[in-house]
């Protein structure tokens, strides 16, 4: 028997998962649970994470977190319990696999479009980080960090995953037109990791392209890995494809600890009253008997599940409404009756179970993620982000008289777009603007000259932020401004 940790969750989450926990008994399923206190109650007691310490340790000891539904209490300062513990735990990988369900119509059900999508998206960076600031009272600054190995766990994840799967195409979900630098990172690695399996047609559409191709022919995809913001966005887009988030199952992925949840909300509005779906937490723990090696119980979970679903039973959120509609505890019901059976449609092979792949590590520090440096690197400038609401060729006459021998002014740029040493006048401002010094003739500057530009430049400025100017073998990595 396998001990993994269960989690309940908030509002509907306790009844779903009793649901979905007397499913896997009634199929014999060799799982024992412990559950752990997580969500908005812990959160109310005074827990800023929203879990306890003891929660914390089982789940670190377990390697495996079931999980319902969870609300992070609004307006209290706190962060997401949900990204909490997906950071935390370092579960890069988000994997949500998007099917036709028969028995829940769709538009393209009946146009007789089978889809069949796996969207695996970054999970730990991005803008989650959620590192953000007030750099004046007008000018919010949220800070977006991709990196090049936290890209490349996550891509060749998707590309481990895909090979497994049988696919013949996974697709580069980006943005790299216009963030090149991130984006453009997030890409560069893709290609990178593309080219270690050739049998794979590996390609990329920008993220809006992809949006509208997906819900026109979303039967043309099989695999797309994105970055973490445009992953969300995407994978709830493609729920929506397939009947929404009742029927989208999610898995967190990491080295040592993944997470199977139902990622639609808590529905407090029928909390208690037996009427949810348990179908997105159902398909979640599917995937997490497959991700244990459970096979057999896998597969006659989701047998039984789809038999039930293409028979036309259903909770009060989809279906017919000619049928009456079932209670959790009777849907539930309906599957256990239906083992053994097998659908008409996509019915799941009988596999024999495999080696257990939950091992449980103990780590004694936390591991450091670097790739090797291939190239010289230098420091070439500086952007020094200034709070004044005076005109752009005022500013730039005080930041000559700063530059001093070793920096030149090469303009100045008001929300991305450069107002001096040209621009338009209309060009609506803000009152933060960023003046960009660079080195003379390109020389290599040190840490002390940037901290001279700064001290200096304070006399006239209050300076917001700064961010160093660096370049790899003559190549600078760093954007320019709409207009430079």
């Amino acid at each position: 028997m396998t001990k993994i940790a269960v989690a309940k969750g908030d509002g509907i989450g306790p009844e779903i998962m009793d649901a979905v926990l007397k499913i896997f008994d009634a199929a014999k399923v060799p799982l024992t649970y412990e559950v752990v206190d997580m969500g908005k109650w812990v959160f109310d007691k005074g827990f800023s994470n929203g879990m306890t310490a003891e929660a914390q340790h089982t789940i670190e000891n377990l390697g495996i977190l079931f999980k319902g539904p969870m609300e992070t209490p609004k307006g209290k300062g706190v962060k997401s319990i949900n990204v909490t513990a997906r950071k935390t735990w370092n579960t890069y990988a988000n994997k949500r696999t998007f099917q036709t369900l028969h028995g829940v119509d769709t538009v393209f059900s009946k146009a007789g479009i089978p889809i069949d999508i796996t969207i695996v998206r970054e999970n730990i960076e991005d803008t989650y980080g959620g590192i953000e600031h007030m750099l004046t009272h007008d000018v919010a600054l949220s800070r977006r960090f991709i990196t090049r190995p936290g890209s490349m766990q996550v891509i060749k994840y998707a590309f481990e995953m895909a090979k497994k799967k049988g696919a013949t195409r996974i697709t580069c979900g980006h943005k790299a037109n216009i963030m090149k630098i991130t984006d453009g990172l997030f890409l560069e690695v893709f290609y990178e990791v593309a080219k270690d399996y050739p049998e794979l047609k590996a390609d990329d559409v920008i993220v809006d392209d992809l949006c509208m191709k997906l819900v026109t022919r979303p039967d043309l995809f099989d695999t797309v890995v994105l970055t973490n913001l445009q992953g969300d966005i995407v994978s709830d887009l493609c729920a929506g494809l397939v009947g929404g988030l009742g029927f989208a199952p999610s898995a967190n992925i990491g080295d040592h600890i993944s997470i199977f949840e139902a990622v639609h909300g808590t529905a407090p509005d029928i909390a208690g009253k037996n009427l949810a779906n348990p179908t997105a937490l159902l398909l979640s723990g599917i995937g997490m008997l497959q991700h244990l090696g459970m096979m057999e119980s896998a597969s006659a979970i989701e047998n039984a599940l789809l038999y039930t679903l293409e028979s036309g039973v259903h909770t009060g959120d989809f279906g017919s409404k000619q049928t009456p509609s079932l209670s959790t505890t009777a849907f539930a019901e309906a599957i256990i009756n239906n083992f053994g059976k097998k659908p008409q449609h996509n019915p799941k092979t009988d596999l024999s179970d495999v080696a257990n792949t939950c091992t449980v590590y103990h780590l004694d520090k936390n591991p450091m993620l670097e790739s090797v440096e291939g190239s010289e690197e230098k420091m070439v400038g500086v952007d020094m982000f200034i709070e004044s609401n005076m005109q752009p060729e005022d500013i730039a006459k005080k930041c000559l008289r700063h530059a001093g021998v070793k920096f030149k002014l090469v303009n100045i740029s008001n929300r991305g777009t450069q107002v001096w040493p040209t621009g338009s006048r209309f060009t609506n401002l803000v009152n933060q603007y960023n003046a960009r010094f660079e080195s003379i003739d390109g020389d290599a500057l040190n840490q002390q000259d940037i901290i001279g530009l700064y001290v200096s430049l304070s006399g006239d400025f209050k300076i917001c932020s700064l961010e160093l100017l660096n370049a790899w073998d003559g190549k600078k990595a760093y954007s320019l401004a709409q207009g430079q």
